[in-house]
């Protein structure tokens, strides 16, 4: 049998279901392509990774333009670019309760080495992709090259830095969260200092609450061409922060006021969403109880990346959140960022282990900052931040002691790098922390931003600001990290080129930065 899907639907979709078998066979005709949504893997393991697509011959359409019937789907998996090697192959079905997504868990692969993957149904094929897998655990790794990346709000920015990171060849790209956004569309975007900035493009939908919602707007990100060729580059470590759900919330809190039992709902869809069109593994599928998204990767002896989760498990935001006066809640020794699970599981790993190197990728500020620009009489620190949480702080600090760490943070929309010390900034350096700029969300920025010297000036631990989009690229190898802070001068113009804004090196042993100024773009 032959279904032929249109534009938006099947064509005589009651007629043809009713007679068809429960699944839709490979012999189906679309007439608009299916894999409009790109593919991409992620989460690499020594013998294997996950790839993933998701089939939408109409993506903003209700369902994709796709029938209420699981559709069988063919991949393969090859040591050659032309596709000719293969190392792996099957069929996988993309069912409508997961919005016609594909999550292959692609096992029986050699360690160390690059693959290339695709996905057919019919006649019709997908991109290639590439993943690397990770190195066996006993192997010796000299060298590591990965990007850092997130925060793409779409109406703010074009996914230009998404392309130049494609071309950047890493091994693997840690995406630390805000994937989309759940604003309403903005015909007239307002900056963060409150004036209009340029119009680039705009959001289909209204704020996002159902599932059905969320789909539509990952799918309207996911058409980025740019943004798909940086998933087909390299496998992926996705996360999620806040705006994948609702700014700022935490645990089943948001900010509105909304009954916890009521947000629930709206969490759930959303995380549905989220592993609906990440490249996670099965253990992510989020349940009753909330999602499984803290896991770690070990590449060799070289380095450890433990990929964190504060935002479910985190205890409301003291001082009623914002940037706001210091208050008692933030010296609170009961609050929690992590939660007392995944702290633990952080703590043993860290302890029992023992690589070259530790890197937490995960998704908002250590470092403690100040953030008056003016004579405020008062400091002042960002409440969604782990500023805004002394006792958990001090507490992950004192565990980071003599581990050569690395934290890897977004949030921000802006760059940058400073040494972790106890005592609230005042004490021993015991790691460092590098802030990724964002990929499009705050518009162009600025060459300097207002108040930067300030903030500078009020915490000394605070090596380097940037306020350009962008990525970090990181150079790991036994004696030094380098991370390369990678910027565009405009995201709201196309094909604007990459330059190097500034370098961060830190040498083993030393939880110290040296900052190298690199080219204004």
């Amino acid at each position: 049998m032959t279904i032929r899907i249109s534009r938006r639907g099947v064509l005589g979709a009651g007629a043809i279901l009713a007679a068809s078998p429960a699944i839709l066979r490979a012999q189906q005709l679309f007439t608009a392509y299916p894999f409009r949504l790109g593919i991409a893997s992620g989460d690499p393991a020594e013998d294997g990774f996950v790839i993933w697509t998701r089939l939408a011959p109409d993506p903003l359409e209700r369902h994709g333009g796709m029938p209420m019937a699981p559709v069988e789907v063919e991949w393969e998996v090859a040591r050659d670019e032309r596709m000719r090697d293969i190392a792996a192959s099957g069929t996988a079905l993309a069912r409508p309760e997961l919005s016609h997504s594909v999550h292959v868990e692609v096992g029986g692969l050699e360690p160390g080495r690059q693959y290339w993957y695709r996905f057919a149904i019919g006649r019709e094929r997908s991109m290639r992709g590439r993943a690397r897998t990770l190195p066996g655990a006993a192997a010796t790794v000299d060298r590591l090259r990965f990007a850092v990346a997130g925060c793409q709000h779409y109406e703010d920015g074009l996914y230009t830095a998404y392309r130049h990171l494609a071309a950047e060849d890493p091994e693997f790209v840690f995406h630390y969260g805000d994937y989309i956004y759940e604003y309403r569309s903005s015909p007239l975007p307002i900056g963060w200092d409150g004036q209009p900035r340029r119009f680039v493009r705009a959001h289909e939908g209204q704020m996002l609450y159902d599932i059905g919602d969320y789909r539509q707007r990952y799918a309207q990100y996911k058409m980025d061409p740019d943004l798909q060729a940086a998933h087909a580059t390299a496998a992926w470590f996705a996360s999620f922060d806040d705006h994948e759900i609702e700014n700022n919330w935490v645990g089943l809190q948001d900010q509105q006021g909304t009954p916890p039992e009521v947000f629930a709902l709206r969490r759930a869809m959303a995380l549905q969403a989220w592993y609906e069109h990440m490249p996670v593994r099965r253990s992510s599928l989020p349940g009753q109880a909330g999602i499984a998204a803290y896991r770690r990767a070990s590449f060799g002896g070289l380095l450890d990346l433990h990929v964190l989760d504060t935002r479910s498990f985190r205890s409301d935001q003291p001082c009623d959140d914002g940037f706001k006066p210091v208050c008692e809640g933030v010296t609170d020794r009961a609050a929690t960022v992590l939660g007392e699970a995944q702290e633990r599981w952080l703590f043993t790993g860290l302890a029992e282990r023992q690589p070259r190197w530790n890197a937490l990728a995960q998704q908002v500020m250590v470092m403690p900052l100040d953030r008056r620009t003016g004579d405020e009489p008062e400091e002042i620190r960002n409440m969604d931040s782990w500023g805004a949480y002394d006792a958990p702080r001090e507490r992950l600090l004192r565990q980071l002691r003599g581990k050569n760490a690395v934290v890897l943070t977004g949030d921000e929309h802006q760059a940058f790098a400073g040494e972790l010390r106890t005592d609230g900034g005042e004490g021993e350096a015991v790691a460092v922390e590098l802030v990724t700029t964002s990929i499009s969300s705050g518009g162009d920025g600025a060459d300097v931003r207002a108040g930067a010297d300030r903030i500078r000036e009020r915490n000394p631990f605070l090596k380097f600001t940037g306020d350009r989009r962008g990525y970090t690229l990181c150079e790991v190898t036994a004696q030094s990290w380098e991370s390369a802070f990678r910027v565009v001068r405009s995201v709201t113009t196309p094909d604007a080129p990459i330059a190097t804004l500034a370098t961060a090196k830190i040498a083993a042993g030393e939880p110290a930065l040296t900052i190298g100024q690199g080219l204004t773009p």
